[in-house]
């Protein structure tokens, strides 16, 4: 039997939670008939979801030594650090922490996206482990939890027991990994085509370097100092010079803050103006190089296609659909 638990918290997205659910009916209309699932919550009952709506839930059976289902807990609608923080502090939050602890240790499997990945870290199931998050909030993680790998740019991330997803509509290609693992890739294609569902390998290509700095003063200087720059925008050595402090040092808090390297933030500015020239201006894939800092196109062409975007003209074809 295929089993998930679907563990719904206050606040969660709603789209999140409800996108799961349809998900899940519709793999078991397809085939999975085995395919069983529940819908908990820390104390069971009406939890409200964001938005105003919500849903009954039955209580978490966190003692039960024999759960072999796999735990999926959807999003939280939390935008930045101060709120993951009050979130976690909530005490719905630390007695599904301790039940996240107790399940994995005995063998249980994980699955989170969003911002509810921070329970698995205050579980203490990220240590040693590569995970992704909102890519926003992708350096508080790393800062609060030192020994896991963050991989900003993943959409979704397998460790062991552990996986987790990307921002909020990352829960979709969660559940099309897990539906993969347990159902196959032939029905979950169907389901994904039924579905006008695509599962994308990162979430790189959605980053919003300005969204980046998350309250952080020095990068947003960064990225306003690219920004401004334009079409000579100051490289990593010219940007620590201009800082007053070493290349490493603005290393150091660049990925604290972020997730990313330095050269990676200043890729992401510039890309980011890139898409937004070729989607508003009929200029040639040359001439936008040129705009955005780059020598030559070819440069351009690969950092657009690593980002999971394809070929420039596909950026320029989608924006005239």
């Amino acid at each position: 039997m295929m089993a998930f638990t679907l563990i719904v918290m206050e606040d969660a997205f709603a789209t999140g939670v409800t996108a799961t659910l349809d998900m899940l009916r519709a793999a078991r209309a397809l085939g999975a008939k085995s395919l069983r699932f529940e819908v908990c919550s820390a104390d069971g009952g009406y939890v409200r979801l964001s938005g105003g709506v919500g849903l009954e839930t039955s209580r978490l059976r966190a003692m039960a030594r024999d759960d072999r289902t796999t735990w999926v807990i959807p999003g939280l609608a939390t935008t930045h650090a101060a709120a993951v923080r009050e979130r976690l502090a909530r005490p719905d939050a630390l007695k599904l922490s301790r039940a996240i602890a107790r399940h994995v240790s005995r063998g249980g499997r994980v699955a989170a996206s969003c911002a509810a990945v921070f329970l698995l870290r205050q579980a203490g199931v990220l240590s040693r482990r590569r995970a992704t998050t909102t890519w926003w909030l992708a350096g508080l993680l790393a800062e609060m939890e030192r020994e896991c790998i963050v991989d900003a740019d993943a959409m979704v991330c397998a460790d062991g027991p552990v996986i987790t997803a990307g921002a909020a509509f990352a829960q979709t290609d969660l559940m099309l990994h897990l539906l993969r693992e347990r159902c196959g890739a032939r029905l979950v294609d169907l389901l994904a085509r039924t579905m006008l569902l695509d599962g994308r390998q990162a979430q790189a290509k959605f980053i919003a370097p300005e969204l980046l700095a998350n309250g952080d003063a020095l990068i947003a200087r960064i990225t306003s100092a690219i920004e401004t720059r334009f079409p000579n925008p100051p490289g990593v050595a010219e940007l620590a010079s201009g800082l007053g402090m070493t290349e490493r040092t603005l290393s150091r808090h660049v990925r604290r803050a972020t997730g990313r390297s330095t050269l990676a933030l200043v890729h992401s500015v510039k890309l980011r103006r890139a898409q937004t020239l070729l989607q508003s201006t009929h200029l040639s894939v040359d001439d936008v190089a040129a705009e955005v800092g780059y020598q030559d196109a070819g440069t351009l062409r690969r950092l657009l296609k690593r980002l999971g975007g394809g070929p420039p003209r596909l950026s320029r074809r989608r924006s005239w659909c």
